[in-house]
Formats: structure tokens, sequence, C-alpha cells
């Protein structure tokens, strides 16, 4: 039984333990950061927490916010431990410890009090990680829905919204009718473009509400894009033993995440930022190329991993990646055909990124699992693997192996669970995707013609030919004859 944390407990945790030696009563509220999870306590506090141990910007911290029910018992969680979180760092050869101390309050779960807090001048970032689900966009053409139930009600009644961009809309009305700067809209969710799609989302509910505020917005407000990177599994009991075994601290909500960090940002804030350039973030005019680089090799790296990795009966990630035949296609499909779509980045070689990115899906002390990644394809695929294929269709470079990358899905959804150790589906669209995938054998486009997914690639014959030939191969000789056929193939 380790001690249970708290401000009061630091002082006795072992040496090993890197505690906060700042004096966290000096820290005065900066960022408000909405979906307060394992991810931003992992990645931005951690990165607080190392610019405040540098004795500078101490009236940046952070306060905790959210809007779902995990939110509320994370603050309960998160109060009775004086907001301090334990993150681990998992090294494949040991691991390290930190009390992150970046945060000094959390708000109720509530419209009001999250209005409230919105609306405080001392608040200049409102930081987001609301999940990619979190934004009202349409699922076929990636923009905001301004159609949807939710939306039109805070429109109706945008005094009591009930969603998240009603509430940051009535907190920028109030602030700008008090003659109160606005704040710096940061989304740290893993969207394509985040900044921008967030910017759309808050703008086009102001529109229906005040066109006069949604100007103002639109001039005084800034949403960055931003890339960020840590592989950051979900606490179960298994990370709460570990804490409390290894390091002898009794955490309800501890974090644990691979040693690896990276957060790329646009240098665009209305209100002013911590100067987190010297602990290690990149301010950039244009985050895009990092962006892609990250979600077209880690986020699809994963992609092309887990439905194969499931079909063969995997369950931990770090597994699949050490079988020779699964990490030799992850390898080749990079280097054919993703790589070769990617801009170049002044002092980044890809080559050497794909090496870090196969040796950060080994770490075996993640513990991640195939499941993990097979969950939500149909919102993971048109982010990670369909921006490739049409950048490739437009550009007449190859897309058999992305053509496989999808095969392999359509029959991780049509085997359902049926197969051996095989995950059941985990998605939103479950029923449409089994129902097409079960139909390929008559009509390969019954699985690309789900447009919610797919939109217009269906109409594309080169994608449904290989496609087709794919599912063809995959049913007479099997998965790992496939992979390994596509890697044979030069």
């Amino acid at each position: 039984m380790g001690l249970p944390l708290s401000q009061q407990t630091l002082a006795a945790l072992g040496q090993e333990v890197r505690v906060p030696a700042y004096d966290r009563r000096r820290l005065r509220p900066g960022v408000l950061h909405i979906g307060l999870g394992n991810f931003h306590r992992s990645h931005m506090a951690v990165y607080l927490d190392r610019l405040f141990e540098r004795g500078e910007a101490h009236d940046w911290g952070v306060v905790g916010s959210g809007v779902m029910p995990a939110d509320i018992r994370m603050r309960r969680r998160l109060q009775k431990q004086d907001w301090l979180s334990t993150v681990v760092d998992l090294h494949p050869d040991g691991s390290s410890a930190r009390v992150v101390g970046a945060m000094v309050d959390f708000v109720p779960v509530e419209s009001a009090p999250i209005v409230k807090a919105l609306s405080d001048p001392r608040i200049r970032i409102v930081s987001l990680t609301i999940t990619e689900g979190g934004y009202f966009l349409d699922a076929a053409t990636g923009r905001f829905d301004a159609s949807h139930p939710r939306i039109l009600a805070d429109a109706a009644d945008p005094r009591r919204p009930g969603t998240l961009f009603g509430m940051l809309v009535k907190a920028l009305a109030e602030r700008r009718a008090k003659g109160r700067p606005p704040f710096t809209v940061l989304s740290c969710d893993n969207l394509p473009g985040n900044g921008e799609v967030t910017r759309s989302v808050v703008v086009g509910l102001a529109e229906r509400i005040d066109p006069e505020l949604a100007a103002w917005i639109r001039r005084e407000v800034t949403f960055p894009n931003s890339m960020v990177d840590c592989i950051t599994p979900r606490t179960t009991a298994r990370e709460r033993e570990l804490v409390s075994r290894r390091f002898g601290i009794e955490d309800a909500a501890p974090v644990v995440c691979e040693p690896f960090r990276q957060w790329v940002v646009e240098d665009r804030f209305c209100a002013g930022r911590p100067p987190m350039e010297r602990v290690g973030v990149q301010f950039v005019d244009d985050v895009s190329r990092y962006e892609t680089m990250k979600l077209r090799m880690l986020n699809a790296g994963h992609a092309s991993i887990a439905y194969v990795a499931a079909l063969l009966g995997y369950q931990q990630v770090h597994d699949a990646v050490a079988d020779p035949d699964i990490q030799a296609w992850l390898l080749a499909l990079q280097k054919r055909e993703v790589i070769p779509l990617l801009k170049e980045i002044e002092g980044v070689d890809y080559r050497a990124y794909l090496d870090s990115v196969v040796e950060r899906f080994g770490n075996a002390e993640i513990g991640d699992t195939v499941a993990r990644l097979c969950a939500n394809g149909s919102t993971r695929q048109p982010k990670f693997i369909l921006p490739a294929i049409r950048d490739a269709l437009r550009r007449g470079l190859p897309i058999e192996g992305l053509a496989l990358e999808l095969a392999l899905w359509c029959h991780y959804c049509r085997s359902d669970g049926g197969e051996s150790q095989v995950p059941p589906l985990a998605d939103p669209l479950s029923a449409r995707l089994k129902e097409g995938a079960r139909h390929t054998g008559g009509d390969p486009r019954a699985f690309l013609a789900i447009r919610e997914v797919f939109d217009d690639l269906a109409e594309a014959e080169y994608l449904v030919r290989a496609f087709a030939r794919w599912l063809g191969i995959i049913d007479d000789r099997g998965v790992r004859a496939a992979i390994r056929c596509y890697v044979r193939e030069a």
C-alpha cells in the first residue's frame, strides 16, 4: 500500500519520484482545458509543469473543465488529491514518474460554472481534447453540421447552451459586451486542421445566434492548428497497481504513457501564451506538414496494423509489430505509398521518423491493445487512410497497399468476432459496416458505397479493382498470405 497522493504527502514520496519544486500556491489560472483526461495530463500539463519548474509563467495554471459524465468522475478523483496527477513514462528499459502540479482547479461539470470560468479575463487560452467525435462534423464532408439537433437547440436558446460550443459562444459574447479581450481556442485533438475545424464550428454557431458576434470572433479570436503526439493508453486497474507497487503512490487517476512527446503549434495566440518553446514545444507558422506526417505515418500506421493483427489473433500492439510479416507490411506500405505523398519538412527525415514509429509501437511497457486500434474505424479511416488514397489517385501514384488496408478492414468487419480471439466490431456505424462487408462477395462496391465513410470513392474504378483483388486474395489464401503478397510485389 502506497501513500495517498496529495499536496501534504509529496515530501514523503521516494526520491525516484519527481515532484513539483515550485510553490503551487503561487500559480494563477491562465488556461481552461475542456475534456481533461489522460492525454491532456500526459502532454500539455507535463509541458507546463516543466515550465513552472523553471520558475516561469506561473500565471498560466490549468483549470479543468468538461461536459461529459467522464469529466464528473475525473473531477471527483482529482479533487481528493489536490488536482495532482502521477504521470509515468514507460520506457522499455525502465519507468520514470513525476507528479504534475500544473492544475489549480476543476470547474463543476455544468453549463453555468463553465461559462463563468470562460468569461474570467485571466483565462487567455481555452484548450480542448474532446475527441474527434465532439465537433459536430458531417461524417461524409468533414464540415460543420449546422443541422445537428443540439446545435439547433443552442442557436434557438443561446442563453442556456447545452453544447461546449454554445458555452464558448456565450462566454465570448459576454467578454465582448464587457469590453474584455477574447481567448485563444486551441484544439489538441487528432483532427486534420484542428484549429480550422474548431473555428468553423464556433463561428458557424455564432452566425446563427448573432452575425455581428460572429464577425467579431472572426476578427479577434485565434484558432491555431496544432499537432500533438504521445501514445497514452487509458487507465485501468493494471496502471493503478503499477503506480502503487513501483512508486509507492496511491493515485486514483494516474497516467501512463510513452516517453516520446511532440507538440507543434502555429504561433497565433490573440491573448498571449506561455513560453513553452523553452521546454520543447515547437512553434511554427504552418503546422500542416507536421500534421500530415503524424496522421499518415503514426495514426495510419496504427490503422494499417490494427485489423491484420486482430485477424491473426494478436491482442497487444507490441506483440503484433514483433511479427515479421506485420512489420514488413507496415514498412512496405509506408515506404512505397505513404512517404512518397508527403512534402518535405526541413530537418525531418521521414525514414528516421518511420523507424521511431516502429520502435514506439514495439514498446511492450505501454500495453496498448489491438482492440483499441480497431475501434471506431468509421471515424479513423476518413482521417488517416482515405486522404492518402485521394491524394494518390489525384497524382496517379500507387494505391495497392492502401486498397489492401481497406480490404483488411472490410474482412475484419465481416468477421465480427466470429474468428478465434478477433475482438468484436466497436463502431458507431457497425450495422452499416457489417452489412456492406458481407455483400462484397457479390459486389465489391457494397462496402465502399457507405457514403458516410467513403463519400464518392466507390466511383474510383482503380480503387474498386484493387480492393476487389485483395479481398479475393484474402478469401482464397488468407490474411497472412495477402500481406506477404504485397510485401513481395515491388
